[in-house]
């Protein structure tokens, strides 16, 4: 995946909460109209209307809710997992479940951006198989055989 694109009601309030309230970067925006963020090595965020997405996806999105997922951020420490959540509440978010150690050992919270959707800051120190693949030093491992697979192709 290279591209998630969350269909927004307001461009401008949703550009405010991650721009303005959580400090990311715009990759590229073209006023009024859509804004990507780059959220992570290869991989941007696009903030677009959500009425433009249903009409150029086939009239696939329906209602006034956001789709039925949640996205992740991935954090250091359990320490962290409390600050990003307090910095997208001061942000304006809508806290939906504070840091939470988890029984798998790792530690868990969510917030819901202007639009509703879901976001989960975790932390995940777990090394076990089937669960490491989660933890941040998997994630930079993943990206760099994918860098040294396209750059040897």
């Amino acid at each position: 995946m290279s591209l998630l694109t969350l269909g927004v009601r307001d461009l401008a309030v949703a550009r405010q909460f991650y721009v303005d309230g959580l400090g990311w970067a715009p990759s590229f925006e073209v006023e009024d109209d859509v804004c990507f963020i780059k959220v992570g090595p290869g991989l941007l965020l696009g903030l677009w209307s959500g009425e433009a997405l249903s009409d150029e996806a086939g009239g696939l999105y329906a209602g006034d809710e956001p789709a039925p997922i949640s996205l992740a951020h991935m954090v250091p420490d359990a320490k962290s997992v409390t600050r990003v959540l307090e910095d997208a509440v001061a942000a304006g978010a809508m806290l939906i479940a504070p840091a939470t150690t988890r029984e798998w050992g790792g530690v868990t919270g969510y917030f819901a951006d202007p639009d509703g959707y879901r976001w989960e800051v975790a932390c995940n120190p777990s090394t076990e198989p089937g669960l490491a693949i989660l933890g941040m030093a998997a994630a930079a491992a993943r990206i760099g055989a994918a860098h040294e697979a396209s750059v040897s192709s």
